[in-house]
């Protein structure tokens, strides 16, 4: 009789099955399946919320611009602080926030992960060895690829990309539109740079991007013109 009140509760929560098992007098054995079905359960709805409430952030994203210029390469990039405060408050509104670990062992690591307000959470992971251009001390290499790693994983797990603005003569930021490279080519590259032992930090300050992340196809194609003639140079 208990086995066929559970079964008509087929279309409903997990919790009101076991709801239903405990007025039934259920054994132990059976409301722990009940339970780890509700985990399961739990999980399920937290991941729907979470993929929605990216899906409304990335429809009001804002435009991220390169606030700060590098004048050892005579390139612009975007500081941490103006991408996090720009963009904290609109994930913030969707329930969302971000955190960074680092990890450090001769090569510097660092996750960033959002998670949603209902316990779902996503990781974007990034490493690169201490940056060692220009005329750094220790701490600040460390600091510098943190910085670096930092930005990165945190564009690439909110799925953003900067972008530089001209200001017209009213003040008004304006870009135009570039095409990016795929996910396929950016995999595809980093495959040859792990090959040949390339410098990520040291690539994207050759080609004055912030990250490969953010390359145009033009980045691209000089990217592999570079990683054709070390690939020769190897020979």
């Amino acid at each position: 009789m208990e086995d066929k009140k559970i079964a008509k509760m087929d279309n409903n929560s997990p919790a009101e099955m076991i709801k239903m098992a405990i007025s039934g007098g259920a054994d132990l054995d059976k409301l722990e399946k009940f339970l780890i079905l509700q985990e399961r359960w739990d999980a399920g709805e937290a991941r729907k919320s979470y993929v929605k409430a990216m899906t409304a952030f990335k429809s009001e994203a804002p435009i991220i611009t390169k606030d700060k210029k590098n004048n050892q390469y005579n390139s612009k990039y975007t500081s941490l602080n103006n991408l996090v405060n720009t963009v904290n408050p609109i994930l913030s509104k969707h329930g969302l926030s971000a955190n960074w670990n680092v990890e450090q062992n001769g090569i510097i690591k660092v996750s960033c992960r959002i998670t949603h307000e209902k316990g779902h959470s996503e990781t974007s992971f990034a490493s690169a060895p201490a940056d060692i251009s220009g005329v750094k001390n220790a701490i600040q290499q460390i600091k510098s690829t943190i910085t670096y790693l930092k930005s990165v994983t945190f564009e690439s797990i909110c799925g953003l990309a900067s972008t530089n603005a001209n200001l017209d003569d009213d003040g008004n930021a304006s870009s135009k539109p570039v095409e990016k490279i795929s996910d396929k080519e950016l995999s595809s590259l980093r495959d040859n740079m792990a090959d040949l032992n390339i410098n990520e930090v040291k690539l994207s300050e050759y080609l004055k991007v912030e990250s490969l992340e953010t390359m145009t196809k033009d980045d691209y194609n000089k990217a592999l013109v570079a990683i054709k003639k070390k690939r020769e140079a190897k020979k």
